[in-house]
């Protein structure tokens, strides 16, 4: 197993279980705070695959912006921060737990059967210019459907915190 193996298992390990508590989270702000664990540890792995302008981009946009977002909406809408008592019963959440384990088996039996012993060797298409011209060439549309949806949650945000 080399170094690089090694330091992907321990980012995949650290954002694992940053996403477990994220979702496992009472508090609201703590969540966000996890989250922003779990999306480090995504530009860690693009880091190790030689792609620093991903790296940059995902801390730019997705722990930047897209975290102070989220805390920004907490804020407006006055949503509760501090611990409450969840009303899910243990039967919703052992249904919970097989969906999850259901959705997590069939994503790595059919990325293990896309990609199986496949290693990246072409390190030119991880180059600014190739990701520059492969979202604006062939993913404009969803690129633009982000930041609509962002735009929209913002709104969504201000919309419930007014006062009528």
């Amino acid at each position: 197993m080399t170094g690089q193996e090694v330091a992907f298992l321990i980012l995949a390990a650290i954002g694992g279980l940053a996403g477990v508590l994220v979702v496992t989270s009472r508090n609201v702000v703590h969540a966000a705070l996890y989250l922003v664990v779990a999306l480090s540890s995504v530009a860690g792995v693009y880091l190790l695959l030689a792609a620093p302008f991903l790296a940059f981009v995902q801390v730019i946009i997705y722990v930047g912006a897209v975290v102070v977002l989220i805390l920004f909406g907490i804020m407006l809408t006055r949503a509760p921060v501090g611990r409450r008592v969840l009303d899910n019963t243990p039967r919703a959440r052992v249904g919970a737990f097989v969906v999850g384990a259901g959705v997590f088996a069939m994503l790595t039996v059919s990325l293990a059967g896309a990609f199986g012993e496949a290693r990246i060797a072409n390190r030119a298409a991880t180059t600014t210019a190739a990701l520059g011209t492969s979202i604006f060439r062939n993913y404009v549309l969803p690129f633009e459907a982000v930041s609509v949806l962002l735009l929209a949650a913002l709104i969504g945000a201000i919309v419930l915190a007014r006062r009528d």
